[in-house]
């Protein structure tokens, strides 16, 4: 699925030229080397996002001024830059002006690490940030309702603090948020739906046990944004910000019936966490008819030997998996091809 990657003052890189196997990579090494990284640059080159940042200028190696990330993915050719002229996409040595339809012609990924933990116990935020990543792999219409979204939500909260209300101008990103937002939360309802077979049978493969998993999506300002909106007017004023609405949504998970945040134990919570990304690849499979690359961070060395064992007999056996490890006490029997990672260099097998 991912043949090769080329990065030029991306992290810790200054220059890597590596090639894949078909199968499974371990990349082990200390940390700090930059394991971590090499997935990111992939994440960056399939999906123009990155798991550990917003901001694409963290990207480049320190005082370079800018970064590059090519590769052979999917049978084609790939390759996405920054620098002084600006954020450049080209597929096939042909340039690609839109974001949109640099994604749409590309792959699918699952990115799984230590956390993923945060999905269950952390804030709203992380659990929203999960359903934009899989819900822009599924829907291309979805980053575009999302970025409208984000940028008339900031714009409306500049006028909010202002000293001087001007009505007319919030009414207008008002309605831009209705529009969008309910757009996002439709297809993150339909999503939250569809992801809970497969997150309830990763759940039980990986646990050992027959629990019952519940995910329940709660939508601010839901079935009427608009009257929500109307509804929370004075209280928005107050406080000077947009109180309902997308940014807002959070999912909640339960296990036999109780909240997963609060009665599950370290192990019930990592299991679920686990179950999640691979409801996400199954989820992606059916809908999309290929699997997934699997991009694995270093996960395994808090993982008892069965919720190992289980994990890997989840992963699809003709699929791709990328995986980091400061440890191979975890590897077992398998024998996928080995790399080692030192001081921002891959030293091949």
């Amino acid at each position: 699925m991912i043949r090769s990657l080329r990065l030029v003052d991306f992290r810790c890189f200054e220059a890597l030229n590596l090639v894949f196997p078909p199968g499974s990579a371990v990349f082990v090494g200390e940390n700090a080397q930059g394991k971590t990284s090499l997935l990111e640059a992939v994440c960056v080159l399939v999906r123009l996002q990155s798991p550990r940042t917003h901001r694409m200028g963290h990207l480049q190696r320190h005082e370079a001024p800018g970064f590059g990330v090519a590769g052979e993915c999917w049978g084609q050719e790939r390759r996405v830059s920054r620098g002084a002229g600006g954020f450049e996409m080209r597929v096939d040595g042909d340039a690609v002006d839109s974001q949109g339809d640099y994604l749409s012609t590309g792959g699918l990924l699952v990115w799984m690490g230590n956390e993923d933990l945060e999905l269950v116990r952390g804030p709203g935020e992380v659990r929203r940030r999960f359903l934009d990543f899989v819900a822009m792999q599924l829907d291309p219409s979805y980053r575009r309702h999302l970025f409208r979204y984000r940028r008339a939500l900031k714009a409306r909260n500049i006028l909010l603090r202002a000293r001087h209300l001007d009505e007319e101008q919030i009414a207008a990103y008002t309605s831009v948020l209705v529009e969008d937002g309910e757009q996002l939360q439709r297809i993150r309802s339909l999503l939250v739906g569809q992801l809970a077979g497969p997150v309830s049978v990763a759940q039980e493969a990986v646990s050992g046990k027959r629990e019952t998993v519940g995910l329940e999506y709660r939508a601010a300002g839901a079935g009427d944004l608009r009257a929500a909106f109307e509804k929370e007017a004075e209280r928005e004023r107050r406080q000077g910000k947009t109180i309902v609405g997308p940014h807002r949504d959070d999912v909640v998970f339960s296990l036999n019936g109780l909240a997963a945040s609060d009665f599950g134990s370290e192990g019930q919570q990592r299991t679920l966490a686990l179950a999640l990304k691979l409801g996400q690849g199954e989820l992606l499979e059916q809908e999309r008819g290929r699997a997934p690359v699997y991009l694995i961070d270093d996960i395994f060395g808090e993982l008892d030997t069965q919720r190992r064992n289980a994990l890997m007999d989840c992963l699809p056996a003709d699929g791709q998996q990328l995986i980091t490890t400061t440890s191979l006490a975890w590897l077992g029997r398998e024998s996928p091809t080995l790399f080692r990672v030192e001081n921002g260099m891959v030293i091949s097998p």
